[in-house]
């Protein structure tokens, strides 16, 4: 009884339908179970009334209970509430097309006169609350603010040569489709206004309360969600690159002779000399003439423009003739590693902002979105794996990558690269026959740690640098002409098994003490030899070698393979000892006379445990041993150390064998299907996805949107760590950003029509500011102020121009020639398009059925809309006195 007379819930922003109709608050509703099943009959719908009504009596039961009748679109209700003394029914009436009479508000009082039917003669009055909604599709003079990019001019290079590391953003059509302003009168009563078919009070512009939603415009298109879905689409291709470019434009032109006789010609024809001042632009266009030529004279994929802007995109050191240098090409990538934004690759898996991986992902992704589809992105991968195949035979480096080994927190497409260019750095060294080169690569202590070390060299002993420089530069030029794993000359192994066997013996320090010390790096502080007393030397080694995660996998798998067995164990420990047994080598040649435990003190000093002991006289002296692991009988540091023989690591065979490890590279980039890229750079186009919401958010400043931000990020750090996401959790995390992005777009939308801009005052932008925010965020926002506020004037004066332009009227300079204010007035409803909507409510409390039943609420809702009219009733009547 509260609920149907309490004003609170008249005009709810978001409810059930019947909460609208009749402002309860709770209610029990019986539908048919199936959608297809209704309730048609009269008499059926009778018997599931009684039924209720007998229910309702025997449980006494006091919530309201109503039964759906009719087909479901048709949100038919009847129901009955039954209190003590007091019987409550709910009726409705549904037309489609209204009866003249009951459009405006003296028919509506007419039929909840007569339909409460009361005794008394001054009836109460009724009091009335009404709402008039106003629909503004039309914001024809706020066109809609994005620009769809000019493609034409992109490839052309005025802005910026194709901003290829840039994305689209955006929404291409308005995501605001409508503006409903409500007009709200709460509380009149009857006698003070008059609403008839002839004339109204109803001015929308003196209403007391407004309120504004906005609606949605149903998905709209946007720019950044179809540039990563289009980009996620290619996962589920199978076709392979040669597919679908034709024939395989990785064979060599030689492969196309079939003639027998020409097999061994190309032994005896001269090889041909590299020419290392060929730029990245002549490949390319061999590389063109060659694919034209496998596939006659047909088009290719991409256009000669757009291809080479891309690649200048990505190798920007291919502009100049020379080559970049390795220092030259890890100078910019260091940018500030502390900011959130820049480890955001860590969290997906995907690979450093400014890095060429990233890079290469945003351009396969403009291609495939502009540019030629699934046929371009196969035809720059092309340019690309040839593009790589040209800097390893030339020892250029591939820019865009952080030196050093592969970093196995970013994908593994990065990984392979990485891994290609230390290759490519080490032959580089080898081929330049330069010392430098060994440095880098040579110490066991961090590559930090060796420039130091060369710089303390230096100071000390400048004649031994010289000595040095000349045996190992002499050393790498033997190394040069031959691909071969093994580096020991057969010479030297014949001279150097007598010493390496004595070595293992007691005796053996005293013969090796005639062996002349070779590949000393740096004297190491104040250690000594034991045995010898001479100063310990810190040797040059061999860096291990570096490893993708593919390869570790690989590795790990062969190692858990090898059993539990003893020999197993054996095998595993003698696999993993690789790099031990040349650290060995190197510290014995650079150390003659040297034993196991001065190995240890250097290698692993904490194997080695110092003690403080009294001698026969009396004296401390430090007494040394190695640690219990080291005595455990034939562990493999002993055994390791016998086998070892004193080669310095210029001779020994390389841990990296950097020809065949960028041969495996080059042939997994070579293999790989345009699916298989898209599924390794999805986490680099997510990462850059994510970069551009946030950058753009933080102009906007939305709370909803920093939210949901943080649950993409967190999201997608778990999907992308594993190797092989689902594609519906992929579809999940794009689906959110193009949320985001429709949000961010809509903020912009409503900015716009609202002018935050313009707007001269500070605290009246803040206001607005705050308004445009709130629509974003809540179903309907109140306009403070309501027509005469600062926000009501702004959506007053849409709602003029939009009129203006639907009736080419005047523009506002005009009107003000009009006359009076009062004469203005007279026209203000036509500022207004006739309301779409027209709700009212009607309520008032009287006796019935008879003049001495007790007073019980009686309340009547009507909605008026273009193609719907609906009446719904809750009339009481006193059960006890009638």
């Amino acid at each position: 009884m509260q609920d149907l007379l309490c004003m609170n819930n008249d005009f709810p922003p978001r409810a059930h339908c019947l909460v609208r109709w009749y402002g309860l608050r709770e209610f029990v509703v019986i539908a048919p179970a199936a959608n297809s099943d209704a309730v048609l009959s009269e008499s059926k719908c009778s018997l599931l009334l009684s039924s209720v009504s007998i229910a309702l009596g025997n449980t006494g039961c006091q919530v309201p209970l109503f039964v759906q009748i009719h087909h479901k679109w048709r949100r038919m209700y009847v129901g009955e509430c039954q209190g003590p003394g007091v019987r409550t029914d709910f009726e409705m009436v549904h037309l489609r097309k209204v009866p003249n009479q009951y459009t405006h508000l003296s028919g509506l009082l007419d039929i909840f006169k007569s339909k409460i039917g009361c005794p008394l003669t001054p009836l109460p009055p009724v009091s009335i609350a009404i709402r008039f909604t106003y629909v503004l599709q039309d914001w024809q003079q706020y066109f809609w603010p994005q620009q769809p990019p000019d493609i034409d001019a992109l490839v052309g290079g005025e802005v910026g040569g194709l901003e290829f590391g840039k994305l689209p953003f955006g929404a291409c059509e308005d995501p605001i489709s409508e503006l409903h302003l409500a007009t709200t009168w709460p509380h009149l009563t009857e006698g003070i206004i008059v609403d008839n078919d002839v004339y109204s009070d109803l001015d929308p512009i003196q209403a007391p309360h407004w309120s504004v939603r906005v609606r949605k415009a149903d998905n709209p298109q946007c720019l950044l969600g179809d540039f990563v879905s289009e980009f996620f689409k290619i996962c589920r291709r199978k076709e392979s690159t040669d597919e679908i470019l034709g024939r395989s434009t990785f064979e060599e032109e030689g492969r196309e002779i079939t003639d027998i006789t020409h097999a061994l010609s190309k032994l005896t024809e001269p090889a041909p000399v590299p020419i290392h001042k060929l730029s990245v632009s002549n490949m390319v266009h061999t590389a063109k003439k060659k694919i034209q030529k496998h596939r006659g004279g047909e088009e290719s994929p991409l256009n000669n423009d757009v291809l080479n802007t891309v690649l200048l995109f990505l190798f920007p050191d291919a502009a100049s003739e020379k080559p970049l240098d390795a220092a030259a090409s890890t100078d910019n990538n260091n940018p500030p590693s502390e900011s959130e934004e820049y480890n955001l690759y860590n969290q997906f898996k995907s690979a450093p902002s400014d890095s060429l991986t990233y890079k290469l992902a945003l351009c396969l992704c403009m291609i495939n979105f502009y540019h030629g589809g699934l046929k371009g992105v196969a035809h720059l991968w092309q340019e690309f794996v040839l593009e790589m195949r040209f800097r390893w035979e030339n020892n250029f480096l591939i820019p865009g990558l952080a030196s050093g080994p592969p970093d196995l927190r970013c994908c593994l497409l990065h990984q392979k690269l990485q891994m290609l260019n230390c290759c490519i750095e080490r032959k580089k060294a080898r081929d330049d026959g330069k010392k430098t080169s060994t440095s880098d690569n040579m110490t066991n202590t961090y590559p930090g740690n060796a420039g130091k070390a060369r710089d303390q060299l230096g100071s000390d002993n400048p004649k031994d640098t010289d000595k040095e420089k000349g045996e190992v530069g002499k050393s790498w030029d033997s190394w040069s002409d031959s691909e071969e794993e093994f580096f020991e000359c057969l010479s030297d192994t014949e001279e150097l098994k007598g010493n390496g066997q004595e070595s293992g013996k007691k005796g053996g320090p005293k013969e090796m003490v005639n062996l002349k010390p070779e590949g000393r790096l740096l004297q190491h502080g104040k250690l000594t030899l034991l045995h010898n007393g001479e100063p310990l030397y810190i040797p040059v080694t061999q860096e291990p070698a570096p490893m993708t995660e593919d390869l570790l996998e690989e590795q790990s798998e062969v190692l858990a393979k090898l059993g539990t067995s003893a020999e197993g164990a054996h095998l595993r420990a003698r696999m993993q000892s690789a790099c031990l047994l040349s650290d060995m080598e190197s510290f014995k040649a650079a150390n003659p006379g040297c034993f196991l435990e001065d190995f240890v003190r250097w290698y692993s000093p904490r194997d080695y445990i110092e003690e403080e002991v009294i001698d026969e006289k009396g004296n401390v002296v430090l007494k040394g041993e190695l640690s219990a692991r080291m005595k455990i009988p034939s562990n493999m540091w002993v055994e390791a150390w016998e086998t070892a023989k004193p080669i310095p690591a210029r001779r020994q065979r390389r841990l990296f064998d950097d020809t065949r490890e960028a041969e495996k590279v080059l042939h997994y980039l070579a293999v790989q299907k345009p699916a298989d890229l898209a599924r390794h750079l999805l986490p680099c186009v997510i990462h850059a996805a994510v970069l551009k919401v946030k950058e753009e958010e933080s102009l906007e400043n939305i709370s909803s949107v920093k939210k949901i931000i943080k649950q993409i990020i967190s999201h997608s750090s778990k999907v992308l760590h594993f190797p092989n996401p689902e594609d519906k959790k992929l579809e999940e995390i794009i689906l959110q950003i193009t949320i985001v992005e429709a949000t961010i777009a809509r903020a912009r939308s409503l900015k716009a029509k609202f002018g935050t801009e313009k707007c001269e005052q500070e605290e009246e932008r803040e206001d607005l500011e705050r308004f445009v925010s709130c629509l974003l965020e809540q179903p309907e926002v109140l306009v403070v102020g309501a027509g005469q506020g600062h926000a009501g004037r702004i959506v007053h004066k849409l709602f003029v121009n939009a009129q203006r332009a639907a009736t080419m009227a005047p523009p506002e300079e005009d009107l003000k020639r009009m006359g009076s204010p009062e004469e203005r007035r007279q026209n203000s409803s036509s500022d207004f398009p006739p309301p779409a909507g027209r709700e009212l409510i009607l309520r008032t409390t009287v006796p019935r059925p008879a003049p001495y039943s007790k007073a019980l609420p009686q309340r009547m809702y009507s909605v008026l809309t273009k193609e719907d009219f609906r009446l719904a009733g809750a009339f009481s009547s006193d059960t006890s006195f009638f």
